[in-house]
């Protein structure tokens, strides 16, 4: 994979300029727009091919957060096999009224994928909810990681990303 190119093109599809109120509540003069790249599918293709090689070692089930990283999770458990579940924001309040969709068995070794991080705070919850059904979480991996206190670490699960807002924008057109 050419991450320079990756990211590129990532820069190119997505990577807004304006006024931009962000998840944390603060303004931003830059804005990732996570559905212009997943809803790409060549670029989804190479971001998958991107997230495969961050995957935690011993993983046996992908998870998504609804609805953002729900066609990366896709796009991943199609290029590894593994099956995967979608974390839910919110418990529905009818039908199965579950917070987790798919199946997720006990002890399963679980990679969480997730689009941007801005503070974490979402793929944190997500992440607890996995563990208290039951999974081992291995690590969190994101598309692009814009938080400001940078550390190997989402309060106690492994992370890693693709890209850094640095690298979008130090990203030099694609020709």
């Amino acid at each position: 994979m050419d991450r320079e190119r990756l990211a590129a093109r990532i820069r190119e599809a997505a990577l807004l300029e304006g006024d931009f109120v962000l998840s944390s509540g603060r303004r931003s003069s830059l804005y990732v727009d996570k559905y212009l790249f997943s809803t790409d599918p060549r670029l989804l293709q190479d971001i998958a091919a991107g997230l495969e090689e961050l995957l935690p070692p011993g993983v046996n089930r992908l998870a998504g957060v609804e609805l953002g990283a729900v066609p990366l999770v896709v796009a991943v458990a199609l290029r590894t096999g593994m099956p995967y579940v979608i974390v839910r924001k919110e418990v529905k309040g009818h039908g199965t009224a579950r917070s987790l969709e798919g199946r997720l068995e006990r002890g399963e070794r679980v990679a969480l994928i997730e689009d941007v991080i801005t503070t974490g705070t979402q793929a944190v919850r997500a992440a607890r909810r996995l563990v208290e059904a039951g999974a081992e979480v291995g690590g969190v991996v994101a598309v692009i990681d814009r938080r400001e206190d940078r550390g190997g670490e989402l309060e106690g699960f492994p992370f890693g990303a693709l890209f850094r807002m640095e690298d979008l924008r130090a990203a030099k057109p694609v020709n």
